[in-house]
């Protein structure tokens, strides 16, 4: 059939025959808010190149969780900034470690609250690297030791859902290994299945203060320019016990979220990474951007391409803008 008898039009012309026929829609079920918590502070503080994200101390941490819950928001992931770093990462295992202080406190005051930790541990090594380093080099097979032992200590403070994204080879087998071992096999794991070597982490390296000593992280993280090496590490991830997969970051990798959903049936998570986000803010206070259109078109598009869930530091406005 052809034009005059077929009239696309006709769909879009009222407003509410679209919502109707709306093929993809995002909801507060669909978000998770990344915040970041911070050893030696007294009060939060506003990360610079992340405008409206702070830093925060444990109380100042579950003070904005109970804001999130009224805002409708269910899960956060938590990113640790700790006072002590060393080659071992002892911060990130610590029992009384800045994850492990929060998580706790989270699981007393604001016990709704899904809490998702992630296991990287750039923020927690002297050298600023994912992993133990000898010299030059990334150890992938030493760094499991510590990844597994973070993630069972994590756990132990109460962590619902632990999430790596260091990219070391077999880290998602060794962390379920441990935490079966251990008695925690109701523990989801959440892997950052194809985490790229991106540009775009620049102001999340300004938040966490884990900016690598020396070199990059392209020897672990993803070539950007690689798509069917995406779907092995998802494969391998899933083998290895691995309950949802994460692509990361979001808007530059749109096709391989599409890739991975249509390919596995486990749940697909996307990054809507620090970069993404600041670019739009930085627009918005310049006037090029309307901020609330552009940010409600992004997620979108992440959910349109095949996303679950989306980690997002929009999640908070998101859920204002949705109440007015």
């Amino acid at each position: 059939m052809k034009f005059p008898i077929v009239r696309m039009r006709r769909l879009r012309e009222n407003a509410t025959l679209r919502d109707l026929v709306a093929e993809t829609r995002v909801s507060l079920d669909d978000l998770v808010m990344p915040l970041f918590v911070a050893e030696g502070i007294a009060r939060k503080q506003e990360i610079k190149s992340m405008p409206g994200q702070f830093r925060f101390p444990v109380k100042g941490l579950v003070d904005e969780c109970k804001r999130l819950k009224e805002l409708g928001i269910k899960a956060v992931i938590l990113f640790g900034i700790p006072e002590h770093k060393d080659p071992q990462a002892s911060s990130a295992w610590s029992h009384q470690g800045i994850i492990q202080q929060a998580a706790r406190a989270l699981k007393e005051k604001v016990p709704e609250m899904f809490v998702i930790t992630d296991l990287c541990l750039c923020e927690y090594t002297s050298s600023g690297h994912c992993g133990i380093v000898s010299g030059k080099k990334i150890l992938n097979d030493a760094t499991l030791e510590i990844l597994a032992k973070t993630a069972l200590s994590q756990v132990k403070a109460g962590a619902d859902l632990v999430a790596p994204s260091d990219m070391m080879d077999g880290r998602v087998g060794k962390i379920r290994e441990t935490l079966d071992q251990k008695g925690y096999h109701h523990i989801p794991i959440l892997a950052y299945s194809a985490k790229y070597a991106s540009a775009f982490y620049g102001p999340f390296r300004e938040a966490a203060q884990s900016a690598p000593e020396f070199g990059d992280r392209k020897s672990y993280q993803m070539d950007p320019a690689n798509a069917r090496m995406a779907l092995r590490e998802v494969e391998l991830d899933i083998a290895e016990g691995a309950d949802l997969v994460m692509i990361k970051p979001a808007l530059a990798y749109l096709d391989i979220i599409r890739a991975v959903r249509e390919k596995f049936h486990l749940p697909v998570a996307a990054y809507n990474v620090s970069g993404e986000y600041a670019m739009v803010k930085a627009a918005a206070r310049n006037g090029w951007l309307d901020e609330k259109k552009t940010v409600l078109e992004i997620l979108t598009s992440i959910k349109r391409a095949g996303a679950d869930l989306i980690l997002s530091y929009h999640s908070a406005d998101f859920a204002k803008w949705i109440r007015e």
